[in-house]
Formats: C-alpha cells, sequence, structure tokens
C-alpha cells in the first residue's frame, strides 16, 4: 500500500509494504508535486472540500478488524445514562479535567478507540460538547507531559493558555502540551490524537516544543492531516510486527512537519521567498546524486546572490547541511529496505561521500546510530516499552494506563 501525501513544498510517499510476516516497511522520500491524493487508504480531500463526517462515525469501513495491537474502545453507552458524563471524564482524567455546560444528568455521547504503538499512543475520539481545563502538578499530581498532536474531523475548539489563545478547525493541526496550564471548549467534535512522550526523540521534542500551543496550517498541515487518517484507517489491520517501521515514518513525518513550521514561520508572509525555496529545494531533489551540487549551481539556476542563499536556508542550518542531510535520508531509505542490498560502500558513493568512512560519520552524527545498524536491523526504530495488560484496567482507566506507560 502506498500513502502519497503531496504538498505545496513537497511530496512524502510513505510506502507499506507487507511481507509474509507482515513487516511494514515505510519509506519517506520527496517528488516536489502539488496537491493532496491517497492511495490504498480512505480518499483524502482538502479539509474546504471534505464534507463533514457523521458525527458519530468511527473507525475504517468494508475491512475486517485484525490486528494484534494493544488497543481498547471506550463509548459512554455502555454506561446508565446519569453516569455517561462521569464515566467520560474519568476516562480523560490523566490529561484534562472535563466539565459540560449542558444538562448530563440525561446523558452524554462520548466513543474512544486508542492504539498502543510502544512509543505512542493513537486515539480516535467522538464526543458531545464539553470544556477542558489541563491537569498540572498543582492541580493533581499526574507525572504525564506528554505532546498532544491532534486533527479535527468535525467541530471546533477553543484554546487558552497564559500567553495566547488559538482556535482548531478541521484540516488543522493543533499541538498541545501536558503538563502545561491552558483551558477551552470543545463543541460535538470527532478527532484524532496523538500522544508523544517528551523523551521519544530530542529532534522531534525541540520542534515541537517550539509549535507547542499552535496551529499548524498551510501544506505542513495537509501533510500530516492526511497521514494521521490514513494511520486511523490502517491501524485495525497492522500487526505488532510493523510497529518499527511505523513509528520510524511517524517520527519522520511529524520532524518534517514541524521542524520547517518552527523554523520559517517568518516566512510565511513572503511569496517571493518561498517561490524561491520551493524552486531551490526541486533542485536539490533532482539533483541529489550530482556531486557538483552545492552552493554555486544554486546560485546560477535561482539567479540570486550568496547571501540570500544563505538567509533562504539559514532556518536548515545551512545550503550544504540541507544537501547532506537530504543525502542521509535517502541513504537511510536504501539502508532500511530489506530488498535493497547495495554494500554501504556503494551507497556512500552514490551519495557524495568520498568513501564508507566519511558516510558513516556523517551517518551518525545526524541520526545518532550507524548504517550498519540500519542495514541489520538493529536500529529500524526508536526502544519501545512493553504495554501492560489492559485488560487488567478499568475501562474508563485503560487511556490513563496507556500514558502512564509511555512516561516509563
Amino acid at each position: 500500500m502506498q500513502l502519497k501525501c503531496e504538498f505545496w513544498l513537497e511530496t512524502f510517499y510513505v510506502d507499506f509494504r507487507f511481507s509474509k510476516g507482515s513487516l511494514v516497511c515505510a519509506n519517506i522520500m520527496t517528488a516536489f508535486q502539488i496537491g493532496t491524493q491517497q492511495a490504498a487508504f480512505r480518499p483524502a480531500q482538502r479539509a474546504s472540500e471534505r464534507s463533514a463526517p457523521d458525527k458519530h462515525a468511527f473507525g475504517p469501513v468494508n475491512r475486517p478488524q485484525s490486528s494484534n495491537l494493544s488497543s481498547f474502545e471506550f463509548a459512554t453507552s455502555a454506561v446508565p445514562r446519569i453516569r455517561q458524563f462521569e464515566a467520560w471524564r474519568t476516562n480523560f482524567a490523566p490529561i484534562f479535567d472535563l466539565d459540560s455546560t449542558r444538562d448530563v444528568r440525561r446523558g452524554f455521547v462520548g466513543k474512544q478507540r486508542a492504539w498502543d504503538l510502544g512509543c505512542f499512543v493513537f486515539s480516535h475520539v467522538t464526543t458531545d460538547p464539553l470544556q477542558f481545563q489541563s491537569i498540572t502538578r498543582y492541580l493533581r499530581w499526574e507525572p504525564l507531559d506528554h505532546f498532544i498532536l491532534s486533527i479535527l474531523l468535525s467541530g471546533e475548539t477553543y484554546t487558552e493558555t497564559p500567553s495566547r489563545i488559538f482556535r482548531g478547525t478541521v484540516g488543522v493541526t493543533q499541538v498541545h502540551a501536558m503538563g502545561r496550564r491552558f483551558h477551552g471548549n470543545l463543541t460535538a467534535s470527532e478527532l484524532l490524537m496523538l500522544f508523544v512522550p517528551r523523551d521519544f526523540c530530542p529532534h522531534v521534542t525541540q520542534a515541537l516544543s517550539a509549535a507547542e500551543f499552535t496551529t499548524l496550517e498551510g501544506g505542513m498541515a495537509r501533510l500530516f492531516h492526511d497521514y494521521m487518517i490514513g494511520l486511523a484507517n490502517e491501524l485495525p489491520f497492522i500487526q505488532q510486527a510493523d510497529l518499527p517501521a511505523l513509528v520510524e515514518a511517524t517520527r519522520a513525518m511529524m520532524l518534517a512537519c514541524a521542524s520547517p513550521s518552527a523554523g520559517n514561520i517568518h516566512m510565511a508572509g513572503h511569496p517571493i521567498a518561498i517561490t524561491l525555496l520551493e524552486r531551490a529545494k526541486k533542485i536539490i531533489q533532482l539533483r541529489l546524486f550530482d556531486p557538483t551540487l552545492g552552493v554555486q549551481t544554486l546560485k546560477r539556476e535561482l539567479g540570486v546572490s550568496r547571501s540570500r542563499l544563505y538567509r533562504m536556508f539559514e532556518a536548515f542550518g545551512g545550503v550544504r547541511h540541507y544537501i547532506q542531510h537530504r543525502r542521509l535520508l535517502e541513504a537511510h531509505v536504501a539502508l532500511a529496505n530489506p530488498r535493497d542490498q547495495r554494500r554501504i560502500l556503494d551507497l556512500a558513493e552514490q551519495h557524495c561521500f568520498n568513501d564508507s568512512t566519511e558516510f558513516s560519520r556523517a551517518f551518525k552524527r545526524e541520526f545518532g546510530y550507524s548504517p550498519t545498524e540500519v542495514r541489520n536491523g538493529r536500529r529500524s526504530n526508536f526502544p519501545c516499552r512493553q504495554s501492560p495488560a489492559l485488560e487488567e484496567s478499568d475501562p474508563a482507566s485503560r487511556l490513563g494506563t496507556m500514558l502512564r506507560r509511555l512516561h516509563g
């Protein structure tokens, strides 16, 4: 299966190839095309074109559920009407203190499906309107400080922090941080939530910390929005053995979406700069394996000064760093592909390194592990903690069980 997410700067392909052992090989690469399209997953449209889903629609359709991932489903319909809101409140107690302006004695509709992805928790939620307030250490001791990346499939949210206010709508990616002070409200909504622990990866933590309590919009948001929908559709069929590749793909998606937004917000009001950066990235991708590619090539083909070129790539660590980063990402994809058995030396030469030693050093600086570890499958993912038996927990407490496990 292939999820193809295209946006205004780059196109990301996420290939899910299932072997006999149901191993997923998730490759992410760029092709610089425009638009948004999905193949194999539920068709994805731009938010402005997407009709609102059924208020209580839940999960994928027309396919049997066969995943062996640890997951649970909780619905207030299984609870007497007078206790439905209190059960929903208990379900989210580790994250939010919930309240409602309605008479909850008449019932409250809420449904959640949550999956334990080892390094993350992914949740699909349908809920009636409510108010929420964060849980901080001053209110109740909970050592949970995960990031929450959420997208709305229907409905709206309003969030207020001590320093800012923002609204979430369909098609927008929101970044919240547990353990921080915030409050707000939510209309009747359907949403997807990804819980990411702060100690998951330093680069992800840095990017999400810079973006916390903001909304990610434009091409980056569309990319992540479509990826989350594809993930929600496929999780019921993914096996435990698929998690390493899935974690790698999700990590790469978060970095691709959050890092540029955190470092290039100032460019949003400069269409010319954006257009030039897009052209530069296209040139780099097309000539990625050309050893002569560099500052002079880009200056000549873009018709810009050296100083302007440097400013364009300043947020990416410079022109040379960006080019090397793209080459190393392509090399990582090749090394993680079990069908690609080229020698590391050959990959190093193709990706414009003088020898395998130089390549290995650069690779380890970039990713924190060696090319050999990726080739041997030892570092294809980040360490994932074992999940406790969810069936031993009360249904309304299982989300908290998952989130505490993420914290270690």
